[in-house]
């Protein structure tokens, strides 16, 4: 007869029910309900990861948005001018500029505005 409770089998579900730990109800205390749980859980945080990275790009987009009105031009006009001029900021770096350092900022949106 084959052996199911041997120490590796006990060392994964204990590995398992730690992770499943904080869950609620069945979800931390029965190992095929934690099962599940904890698979969808990891799914779900998967998930969560990418969509971490679009609304910080969107609030970026925003934060530059704002600036650039105060300056005078428009956000897809500001980009597409900072390419032409060749200047290589992300957005994320354009975004911390514009809350920062507006003088800095301000001298990016002349140098695109030049070129534009």
């Amino acid at each position: 007869m084959r052996a199911t409770n041997g120490a590796a089998r006990h060392k994964m579900i204990k590995r398992l029910m730690k992770r499943a730990k904080g869950f609620w109800s069945g979800r931390h205390k029965m190992y095929r309900v934690a099962c599940e749980a904890v698979k969808r859980a990891e799914v779900q945080a998967f998930v969560g990861r990418k969509l971490k990275k679009r609304t910080f790009r969107s609030l970026w987009i925003k934060r530059i948005s704002t600036a650039c009105r105060a300056e005078g031009i428009t956000y897809s006009r500001l980009i597409a001018a900072l390419q032409k001029a060749d200047i290589r900021l992300d957005r994320k770096q354009l975004s911390e500029l514009a809350i920062n350092q507006p003088a800095a900022f301000k001298d990016v949106v002349a140098k695109a505005k030049a070129v534009a």
